[in-house]
């Protein structure tokens, strides 16, 4: 679950900036020093969108970015990925099975099924 890094570019030491984007999801600073198995599944998510948006890249692939978090926090994870995306004018790939979020936040939308291409479709 780490950002990718170019091929031939060295790792960076220390780590990264997170702190702001940790921020923005919502994690407390001693959240952030714990181990994987120390936090929920819905922590950990935010954890690793925070990871991502400290590299500020300029593509963003969010596979069930939003899956196990309670609504409010949904709402609020939704939020910072398209904030993101206008500030930066990054490029953003939500996949996800919720709808509603779908609805809201996406301007084009490409249903697949077993693979296939169903429906895409212009908003």
């Amino acid at each position: 679950r780490r950002p990718a890094r170019a091929p031939g570019e060295a790792p960076r030491r220390g780590r990264p900036p997170a702190r702001g984007p940790a921020d923005l999801v919502g994690l407390t600073a001693d959240l952030l020093d714990r181990r994987p198995h120390a936090v929920s599944d819905g922590q950990l998510q935010r954890a690793c969108l925070a990871r991502a948006l400290a590299q500020q890249p300029d593509y963003l692939l969010c596979d069930e970015a939003t899956a196990m978090l309670d609504a409010s926090t949904q709402a609020q994870v939704a939020a910072v990925i398209m904030s993101y995306q206008r500030e930066r004018d990054a490029g953003v790939l939500l996949i996800s099975h919720d709808q509603a979020l779908l609805d809201r936040w996406a301007d084009r939308v490409v249903d697949i099924a077993a693979g296939r291409i169903m429906a895409p479709a212009e908003r």
